[in-house]
């Protein structure tokens, strides 16, 4: 059994930073490990014109320690008055690699998202012209619809129609957590991909809400049933190249999570390799860990694979991680796989 791998050096093509004290707090935990991160627009205000964008990046670059090589790839957040003039000189610029949709309402910081999805098919449009993908947060927000069938819906009265609609527009569906996902990347040659968090190939349903409501096991898209994690395991694991990394990764203090309205999202930017090895080798594909991590997703928003490596090892005893990150705006809990961890970055 092998106990050391070498990979390209990853990328994580989902990542929340946030800004500020919090930005500084967590973007050594991704920079350590990997070389470049699609940074999510979802800031208050949120990051909508090439301005924004440019402007948030140079906060990023300033926030990275000395020593780290990394490269913010920046997105601009969809909304029914974006520019599509602005939008196609930022990507002409080489500043921006994707715009962010977000139905609104559905996640955090998501209220100036879509609502009508005609106000946006110009954007929609220039973006299928020039080749900038649009990035999907994909749930429907309608309250007649269950939380756990929001993204199923989501695929069928939205994605699928807006993708038939705008010929050409490159597509990834974000953070997917259920088989009709994984189905429905399958079923498409061309122009769509699909990202999975490491999260979301360790819990289902029952991790959140058994024995006690455990919030930072909460995430949207919610975790949904155990079919559901084993199709995304199977995905990940599939060397398909059109499933990649995207950690999702979305810090908040322990007080805002641990709440009577406990904000969404897991932070697991501290752990992921360790985690992703893990998974990858009780699937028995510790092969293909690095073209999920690290050759699918430059493939899809056709860049060049990183030029520098990795290599993990596995160790004899479990590694201790931290259990929390301190930032300026308080502790900030590091996800819990709910075993011990064996694989370390160790070059």
């Amino acid at each position: 059994m092998s106990t050391e791998i070498t990979l390209t050096r990853p990328d994580d093509w989902h990542l929340h930073l946030r800004d500020r004290a919090m930005l500084q707090a967590v973007l050594p935990e991704t920079a350590r490990h990997f070389a470049r991160a699609i940074i999510m627009p979802n800031l208050v205000p949120p990051v909508v014109k090439g301005a924004d964008a440019a402007a948030y990046r140079e906060r990023i670059l300033k926030a990275i320690p000395e020593g780290m090589d990394f490269d913010p790839l920046m997105t601009l957040y969809l909304t029914e008055d974006t520019d599509a003039a602005d939008v196609a000189a930022a990507h002409a610029s080489g500043l921006v690699k994707a715009v962010k949709l977000y139905p609104a309402g559905a996640t955090t910081n998501s209220h100036s998202g879509v609502r009508d999805f005609d106000k946006v098919r110009p954007v929609l449009e220039k973006m299928a012209e020039i080749g900038l993908p649009l990035c999907v947060h994909g749930e429907v927000t309608d309250p007649a619809v269950d939380i756990f069938d929001r993204e199923a819906v989501f695929i069928d009265r939205v994605l699928d129609p807006v993708r038939r609609a705008t010929p050409g527009l490159r597509v990834v569906m974000e953070h997917i957590t259920t088989a009709n996902g994984v189905d429905y990347v399958k079923s498409n040659a061309t122009d769509l991909g699909a990202t999975i968090t490491t999260h979301h190939l360790i819990i289902n349903r029952n991790h959140i809400l058994v024995g006690g409501i455990k919030p930072h096991y909460y995430c949207l898209p919610v975790a949904k049933r155990e079919a559901h994690r084993l199709a995304l395991r199977a995905a990940a694991a599939s060397g398909d190249v059109r499933f990649f990394l995207g950690t999702d990764s979305a810090p908040h203090t322990d007080e805002n999570k641990e709440s009577a309205c406990g904000c969404a999202g897991c932070f697991t930017a501290t752990n992921t390799m360790s985690i992703l090895a893990h998974v990858f080798e009780e699937e028995n594909a510790l092969g293909r860990l690095e073209a999920f991590t690290s050759l699918n997703g430059p493939t899809f928003y056709r860049l060049p694979a990183n030029g520098s490596k990795i290599t993990l090892r596995k160790r004899e005893n479990a590694i201790e991680y931290p259990k929390k990150i301190i930032s300026g705006e308080g502790p900030v809990t590091v996800f819990d796989p709910g075993f011990p961890l064996f694989w370390s970055v160790v070059a």
